[in-house]
């Protein structure tokens, strides 16, 4: 469908502004909760790395070559170490986050991991724009903890998961993706995270796959019956904080978001508080056409606007969460209201905790990266510490 183009240019701007309400609200957070600087500075002002980036790259490359020899994770037949050269490494350098790619029949993902392969197993999901280096700061918190960490590029992201056609990106291939990686990665259960559309996923997998779970922590993003209920409310804000997906399912925001060295995806993570060196390694991923356009190809391929089956009195197929869950929301989120958020205790059967972040926009990872760990830690030590 061709958007008119007085309508185009309403969402184009409606986006934008929601952007800068981001950006706005970023600047007024707590700076002391900001995430740490990982890796050197490097001034950059495209997406292709300077010849600098380049040079402190393979110095460092060098100097921490051979260093995780050691760790056995790579003793599973389905995964293989990445010696390939990436700015990633240069931003995760010191932190002892590997880089590792998943073989999963013709799909190879990209994935950053980190602590104890004995220790206890959680996966965190990314959302869009970003990459799993969205969640550096809670792999080096969870790995000094004594977990497990495995953070994969999801399918789109990763070059060797990144299938053509809109067809390929529903919301049932993403779920059975994390089941396939926990499969490869021989986890019997685990626990769950999820951020913006990883959010989503891990909800459909909890509802789908109870007894793979050990807990869920879905962030930003509500139970989809409950978001599915605020987006379809005539009296509620959902839909209009929804307006941008519109854009981001037409087939021109892949070129619209590239355009001018791609302003409108920088635009995005500068509302994160992220710095030029920062944004390196999803530029480097989310830069190219193709992999954008896989990326927003999850827009394309799902509907949210669901109506309401009569014989369920439902309006999305996610049933009510038995695994214990901890859902995070936070106030300063343009994309995602307050209706979702608190209606999601009513889709959680299972024990549940809700905690709200008060003057943090959605980007809760980045912006709130210390709070974030705080409370990912209490829930989750708490629920080992009942099962053992």
């Amino acid at each position: 469908m061709k958007i008119p183009e007085a309508k185009w240019a309403g969402i184009h701007v409606a986006f934008l502004f929601a952007i800068l309400l981001g950006l706005s609200s970023s600047c007024s957070a707590d700076t002391s909760d900001a995430p740490s600087k990982v890796g050197l500075n490097n001034p950059s002002t495209g997406i292709e790395v300077s010849e600098e980036f380049k040079r402190e790259e393979n110095s460092v490359l060098k100097e921490n070559h051979g260093k995780d020899d050691h760790m056995e994770v790579t003793k599973i037949e389905s995964i293989r170490d990445l010696n390939e050269r990436s700015n990633l490494s240069l931003q995760l350098a010191g932190t002892d986050i590997r880089e590792v790619a998943i073989d999963i029949s013709d799909f190879s993902f990209d994935a950053l991991i980190a602590g104890p392969p004995s220790g206890e197993p959680i996966m965190l999901l990314h959302g869009f724009p970003n990459t799993n280096y969205q969640w550096r700061e809670q792999i080096v918190a969870l790995a000094e903890a004594g977990f497990f960490v495995v953070a994969p590029n999801q399918r789109g992201y990763s070059s060797g998961a990144r299938p053509k056609g809109i067809e390929s990106y529903t919301s049932e291939k993403l779920v059975k993706d994390v089941r396939r990686i926990a499969d490869a990665l021989l986890w019997e259960s685990f626990h769950l995270a999820g951020h913006d559309w990883g959010a989503f996923i891990a909800w459909e997998f909890a509802g789908k796959y109870p007894d793979r779970l050990r807990t869920l922590i879905p962030i930003s993003v509500p139970h989809p019956e409950a978001f599915a209920i605020a987006l379809a409310d005539p009296n509620g804000i959902q839909a209009e904080m929804s307006s941008y997906v519109e854009f981001f399912q037409q087939a021109e925001s892949t070129s619209t978001f590239l355009a001018d060295s791609a302003s409108l995806l920088k635009s995005i993570y500068e509302s994160a508080g992220l710095s030029i060196e920062e944004m390196e390694p999803y530029l480097k991923v989310l830069g190219k056409p193709e992999a954008l356009d896989a990326a927003l190809n999850w827009y394309r391929a799902n509907s949210f606007s669901l109506p309401l089956d009569q014989a369920t009195n439902r309006r999305s197929d996610t049933p009510d969460i038995e695994t214990p869950t901890m859902y995070i929301w936070s106030t300063e989120d343009t994309a995602l209201g307050r209706q979702g958020a608190e209606l999601t205790s009513s889709f959680v059967s299972g024990e549940y905790r809700y905690e709200v972040f008060e003057g943090v926009n959605h980007w809760i990872t980045e912006i709130a990266a210390k709070q974030l760990n705080s409370v990912m830690l209490d829930f989750l030590s708490e629920k080992v510490k009942r099962v053992e």
